[in-house]
């Protein structure tokens, strides 16, 4: 039998972990499809526990049965949710594709103008002009209006992927649901013997943890979109744009700290499209000072409710810790970097409490652990 020195053992394990990045990097799909599944699985597996406890006279619910009506549950609730927001989705975008951008962009110039006037501004048509070529670049750049009437030829571009996706999930998350311990059990054989037992236990509070994130994530996004929705429709907004804006509201929502506002500018933007024709005084202005207050009064509950629950209490790390966290991967790998930072910090307090409790710094941020 070979021995390995320690040095080698380094080595090695650098090496090896290169290759499995870069195999994660070429099959990159499969890896998605494989990480969505265990996140349907996460949040199916209580689901799958109940139902197996279930008895019907003699009858029992399966395993196999009882993974299989979840899954149907779950997809159930996907598509009642799409077959809900896809048509408000098409509408909207078709609306939006009649709209002149340069429309928009005039709308924003006139009170640009007054204000500039109001402090006294000598070089406010200068000064107007480059501005309004800023923004109308920054906007057309991020948001590509002017693209907006091709988007119902991507999105039925992209019906095949999704095709391809549903099933591969599917088959994926069945399995996962059907065997408990199927991806755990995957780890370990990549696992030297002497550390089976370590990252069992690292495997059970990861499985925890990230069961709470993504249940609580989840439910973020529905109460963030739902508030939003309600609270525009109740000043005026037509429901269907209502809808549409909490839904961008709710999704951007996932991105931390950033999310929100960008949510927020998006509303706001289609707000005023949609009321490029109406006198911006009298009507557009007061409609978007109602929409800011929707927007903060959301933003506030979310805050003070929502976010502690769901980034301190689930992952059970303190909010200044989370947030130093969340900066610094955005610095790093930009939105994704903010998305996949808790996920990922959480993942990593686990696995050094489990190796390196012995130091001071692993014992301070891992101790609520």
């Amino acid at each position: 039998m070979i021995q390995v020195n320690g040095k080698s053992k380094y080595w090695l394990f650098g090496i090896g972990a290169l290759v499995l990045l870069f195999l994660m990097w070429y099959f990159s799909s499969l890896v998605t499809y494989i990480l969505i599944s265990v996140i349907l699985s996460l949040m199916g597996r209580p689901l799958v526990r109940i139902l197996t406890k279930v008895k019907i006279g003699k009858f029992r619910f399966s395993q196999s049965l009882s993974a299989f009506i979840t899954l149907f549950v779950i997809w159930i609730f996907v598509f009642s949710a799409f077959r809900f927001l896809i048509p408000l989705l098409v509408s909207e975008f078709s609306e939006l594709s009649t709209v002149n951008p340069d429309s928009v962009f005039d709308v924003i110039d006139e009170p640009l103008v007054r204000f500039m006037k109001t402090i006294g501004n000598e070089t406010v048509e200068s000064t107007q002009a480059l501005f309004s070529q800023i923004f109308q670049n920054q906007i057309r750049a991020r948001l590509g209006l002017e693209q907006v009437s091709n988007l119902v030829g991507t999105i039925a571009g992209a019906l095949g992927e999704l095709l391809l996706l549903f099933f591969a999930v599917s088959f994926i998350t069945f399995f996962f649901l059907k065997e408990e311990n199927m991806f755990r059990d995957s780890i370990m054989l990549l696992v030297p013997s002497e550390y089976e037992e370590n990252v069992s236990r690292i495997m059970h509070s990861i499985h925890f943890l990230l069961r709470r994130y993504f249940l609580g994530l989840l439910a973020e996004v529905f109460l963030v979109g739902t508030m939003v929705t309600l609270g525009l429709t109740i000043i005026g907004l037509g429901f269907s744009h209502a809808v549409v804006i909490g839904v961008f509201c709710g999704l951007f929502n996932i991105i931390p700290y950033l999310g929100p506002w960008m949510g927020a500018v998006v509303g706001l933007l289609i707000g005023i499209a949609i009321n490029v024709h109406a006198d911006f005084s009298s009507h557009t202005l007061p409609l978007l000072g109602l929409m800011v207050l929707v927007f903060g009064t959301v933003q506030v509950v979310d805050n003070i409710l929502f976010q502690p629950l769901i980034y301190s209490n689930s992952v059970k790390a303190h909010p200044l810790e989370i947030f130093l966290v969340i900066m610094a991967a955005g610095g790093f790998a930009g939105i994704m970097g903010m998305i996949l930072a808790i996920p990922v910090y959480t993942i990593l307090r686990v696995v050094a409490k489990e190796f390196f409790e012995n130091m001071k710094i692993v014992r301070k941020i891992t101790q609520s652990l």
